[in-house]
């Protein structure tokens, strides 16, 4: 392994970007090749966007494990499920968190892990569709079933050249699923399917592509009402026949897109609440995001022909995605929050979801990432953290071969600006541990501690590429026993 990664850094800083792509391109071919394309086998759904896919992902899968097979894809109580996201791998009953620090692994790593999925009954396959996979090709040789879109803000923008070059990589997934060949599992053609985020802007680009069906989701009931050739239609039950998602009418496109409402939507410490048509959904979910989130899987579960209720059972099972919101607790007596949330987008949503719970003073620990990765949002990460937290710890984070001095600076910058004072309000910390302590000790009674810029990563990638173990939940729980709780 370690011989192959220096090959490929060899390759990487040999050969112009032109043939690099080349390489990527034909390394994504022989990878299917090899495996005798496994995504043949199951119904792929990607899901892409800038944030919540993750969680998206997740929740997808767990409606299709609760749903009764269709069409005779898998046997036994539910369907077999695999999943590759930024948070976990899954292959049937077998789930792991994702060790590489990568959303979208290497192209054989991938296709290994499709072929082990088919192996084990799999017939639906959730797969995490990053901008820098379909970048470097990760996505060809994999036949797309279904593109799920959550939303778009500008993020990988050093890598992309800018937010239009960003956009059109994202465009590359329903592009993919628009041209694949026709597919069959059982006999049965598979239909090709979109769904979008209604509320985002970027949508009806992401649904203009000449597939089966587009589907979309929303929590503006203008939106919906607004939509050229939008009608929405009852909830589509599944029939006995398991047509409802394997259905024989595959090439009956429509200039359509059927909406799902999300209504009455609420919020709490406990979780959140809201409607779709007549049934309630009262999920543990924390974030005011994952309304967004649930509602991509519902409508998702939708277009495969998913009863209502099974979607609603299911999700209302979810306690939380492993670093997403995560609390930990230990006995103390303040509040500790793990979360992702690594660019200024999913960080104001967390503090949107913040307002809702009662707290007294919040502790925010951030960093931000290395590598050539969007230099200019580190000020802006702590312009937001400065802005809505009383305190402020920046610490390392994950620096690739930058100077991490220099990305802690950039970030406290930002604090400093909205306001906090340097040495009294805001910290820094070179030691990611060492921060995680102080932000510990700076909390009492009610406060809130926020950490974010990892949530459940398993790895801190340092210079040259060396990843050190590390998870900042853990980390968190060693330190609130150090100081007696738990």
């Amino acid at each position: 392994m370690k011989f192959m990664a220096a090959v490929k850094e060899i390759i990487k800083k040999i050969l112009p970007k032109s043939w690099l792509l080349t390489y990527h391109y034909w390394l994504a071919q022989i990878a299917a090749m090899v495996y005798w394309y496994p995504s043949k086998k199951m119904i792929v759904i990607g899901v892409t966007g800038t944030n919540g896919k993750s969680t998206t992902v997740n929740l997808i899968a767990k409606i299709l494990e609760e749903t009764d097979p269709a069409g005779g894809l898998s046997s036994g109580a539910g369907n077999k499920v695999g999943i590759v996201s930024t948070v976990n791998f899954k292959v049937g009953d077998k789930e792991w968190l994702n060790p590489l620090k990568m959303t979208m692994p290497g192209r054989f790593y991938l296709q290994r892990l499709l072929r082990q999925m088919v192996r084990a009954g799999c017939g639906y396959v959730v797969l995490e569709t990053s901008s820098e996979g379909l970048l470097q090709y990760r996505h060809l040789g994999i036949d797309y079933d279904a593109a799920v879109f959550t939303n778009l803000a500008p993020e990988h923008l050093d890598a992309h050249g800018g937010f239009d070059n960003y956009k059109k990589t994202k465009l590359k997934l329903p592009a993919q699923v628009a041209n694949r060949p026709t597919k069959k599992i059982n006999g049965r053609p598979v239909k090709r399917v979109l769904v979008a985020n209604l509320d985002d802007r970027h949508a009806a680009d992401f649904l203009d592509f000449e597939v089966d069906e587009r589907y979309g989701y929303t929590a503006q009931s203008n939106v919906a009402a607004s939509v050229s050739s939008l009608r929405v239609r009852p909830w589509r039950t599944k029939q006995s026949d398991g047509t409802a998602t394997l259905r024989d009418d595959v090439g009956a496109r429509s200039d359509r897109v059927e909406a799902v409402e999300l209504n009455n939507f609420k919020i709490s410490e406990d979780g959140i609440s809201f409607a779709v048509q007549k049934t309630q959904f009262n999920l543990k979910l924390l974030g005011t995001f994952d309304l967004y989130n649930a509602g991509a899987a519902i409508t998702t579960a939708q277009a495969l022909g998913i009863e209502l209720e099974t979607a609603r059972t299911a999700l209302e099972k979810v306690d939380n995605v492993p670093g997403r919101l995560e609390r930990i607790d230990r006995g103390q007596p303040f509040v500790v929050v793990v979360d992702y949330s690594p660019e200024p987008a999913s960080l104001s949503e967390v503090y949107k979801t913040l307002k809702h719970w009662n707290h007294n003073k919040i502790i925010h620990l951030l960093g931000s990432t290395g590598g050539g990765r969007d230099t200019g949002r580190r000020p802006i990460l702590g312009y937001i953290a400065g802005t809505h937290a009383d305190y402020v710890v920046v610490t390392n984070e994950d620096p690739y071969d930058d100077d991490p001095q220099e990305i802690i600076d950039d970030v406290a910058v930002g604090a400093v600006q909205a306001g906090l004072t340097e040495g009294e309000e805001v910290f820094k910390f070179l030691d990611r541990r060492e921060g995680i302590k102080k932000a510990l000790s700076l909390a009492q009674g009610s406060d809130l501690v926020l950490i974010t810029g990892k949530g459940s990563e398993q790895a801190m990638v340092v210079k040259g590429n060396k990843k050190i173990p590390w998870d900042d939940r853990e980390v968190v729980r060693e330190e609130l026993e150090k100081l007696g709780y738990g």
